[in-house]
C-alpha cells in the first residue's frame, strides 16, 4: 500500500474537456480512483466481505462507490433511478451466494463508473449548475452543482473508510 510521490490530481492541471467550475469534481474522482487502486494493490479477495469491529466491508465500499456515483449523476441529469439502479442499491454490501467476487472485478466496475461520470461532466453547461434537481421519490431539493459536489465528497469519504478497513484487515492477516 505504498503511495507514489506524485502530485495529487488537483495539482496536475485541468482535466481536458471538463468545464472549469467542475474541475474540483473531476479531480476528486480521479484522486479517489488512484487512491483506491493504491490501497487495494494485492488486497486478497477472501477479505472483501470482512467487517472488522462491525464496520462496512471493503466489498461494500467498492460497490457503494460505483453505485452512489451512478445515482447522484442520474439525479443531476434530472432523471429518476431505474429499477436496476434500485436493485443495485439494495444489494450493496451483500455478497450474492454462489458468486465469487474478486477485487479486480469490483475495481473495474468502479473505474468504468468514474469514466462515465467524467464523460458526463464534459457535457454539463456551467450555466445550469444552479438549476433545481429533485432527489429521490420525495424530490428533495438540490441543484446540479450540489449533486456533483456531493458525489465528489461522498466518494472521498468512502475512500477514506475503505483505506482504514483495508489496513486493519491486512494488519490482522499478517497476525
Amino acid at each position: 500500500m505504498a503511495k507514489e510521490n506524485k502530485p495529487e490530481a488537483w495539482m496536475s492541471g485541468p482535466v481536458e474537456g471538463i468545464p472549469p467550475l467542475l474541475q474540483p469534481v473531476a479531480h476528486a474522482l480521479l484522486q479517489a480512483r488512484e487512491e483506491v487502486h493504491t490501497y487495494l494493490e494485492g488486497f486478497p479477495d477472501k477479505l472483501l466481505w470482512e467487517r472488522p469491529a462491525g464496520v462496512a466491508s471493503v466489498g461494500f465500499h467498492l460497490q457503494h462507490l460505483k453505485g452512489v456515483l451512478d445515482r447522484l449523476f442520474t439525479y443531476a441529469q434530472r432523471q429518476q433511478l431505474t429499477e436496476e439502479q434500485l436493485s443495485y442499491l439494495y444489494a450493496e454490501g451483500k455478497p450474492a451466494e454462489n458468486q465469487a467476487y474478486h477485487v479486480q472485478d469490483l475495481l473495474q466496475a468502479y473505474d468504468e463508473q468514474v469514466d462515465r461520470a467524467l464523460e458526463q461532466l464534459k457535457s454539463i453547461d456551467e450555466s445550469a449548475l444552479t438549476d433545481f434537481r429533485g432527489v429521490g421519490r420525495k424530490q428533495l431539493p438540490s441543484t446540479v452543482q450540489g449533486l456533483l459536489f456531493h458525489a465528489a465528497e461522498h466518494t472521498m469519504r468512502h475512500v477514506g473508510q475503505l483505506l482504514v478497513t483495508a489496513k486493519i484487515l491486512l494488519h490482522q492477516e499478517k497476525g
